[in-house]
């Protein structure tokens, strides 16, 4: 992740939350400082060292902050994840920020590792979709990274991708790959999106970079990839569900993207706790 852009994300987030002041933790504590140690309490993937990090440290650069746990690693409930000593006034303040944001990753890293190993095909590359939360579609394209998958494109700016909507306004596929391709500069991707093996044949004809199969069937997908030349990626997307997704294996296409992986995600569960102990 950027850290400029994620320290802005953080400080948004914290106004939001603080406004104008944390009356509960300010009004308590006076200086002291304490130790806590943040959690999970279920089994899956961590996702979001660098916010505990940056997060707390955003709030008072004194607190020191361990991790256990790196991005990607497997967690256990019971398992710590990191702990951090400080001002306690500023642990309390960021904890529920901080835990909204590793909950989340962590829950669509646990996700994509248990996409990537119900696919169980190393040739085939599982990427998420747009249909991320708006304000943090970084992070949460981060923890599909961090659970073993990939990432489509970031957002309208970064690839070109012809969908139907826009094909039915351009009148054909080969009008609108025509169109992209005499204004697109030469680092950037065309994509089609196709239904049918009619759309299948006039979209090769138009030789774009990548072509998606959308809301096709395996045995539409194993017809289609083989249909494709070699040099034009291939991609299945649309009604693939984490039941379905076996059934894709050694279909022959490059890429399955899933907007499940980020939009209908089960946050890890996580929590903080102030100690005094140092036994752990």
């Amino acid at each position: 992740m950027e850290r400029l852009q994620l320290r802005k994300m953080l400080e948004a987030f914290y106004l939001e939350d603080i406004g104008s002041g944390d009356c509960t933790s300010e009004v308590i504590f006076d200086g002291q400082h304490g130790r806590a140690i943040i959690h999970s309490k279920s089994n899956g993937i961590f996702a979001g060292g660098q916010i505990i990090t940056e997060g707390f440290r955003l709030l008072d650069p004194d607190i020191q902050v361990e991790l256990r746990k790196q991005d990607g690693e497997g967690v256990s409930r019971g398992e710590y994840i990191a702990s951090m000593e400080g001002p306690v006034a500023a642990l309390l303040t960021g904890e529920r920020v901080i835990l909204n944001l590793i909950q989340r990753m962590s829950g669509i890293a646990t996700m994509t590792a248990h996409a990537v190993g119900s696919l169980n095909d190393p040739s085939i590359r599982i990427c998420d979709t747009r249909k991320t939360t708006p304000g943090i579609r970084m992070l949460e394209k981060y923890a599909v990274r961090a659970g073993g998958g990939f990432n489509h494109r970031q957002g309208l700016y970064d690839g070109i991708m012809i969908k139907d909507n826009h094909i039915a306004a351009c009148g054909s596929i080969t009008k609108a790959v025509e169109r992209a391709r005499s204004a697109a500069g030469h680092m950037m991707n065309i994509e089609v999106e196709i239904e049918t093996e009619e759309q299948l044949h006039e979209a090769i004809a138009a030789s774009p970079d990548i072509i998606m199969f959308d809301n096709c069937s395996p045995d539409s997908v194993r017809r289609f990839a083989a249909l494709t030349p070699e040099h034009i990626v291939t991609e299945a997307s649309g009604g693939i569900t984490m039941d379905t997704l076996p059934a894709y294996r050694g279909t022959g296409v490059h890429y399955i993207s899933l907007g499940f992986l980020t939009h209908s995600v089960q946050s890890l569960d996580i929590s903080m706790d102030i100690t005094d102990s140092e036994e752990e």
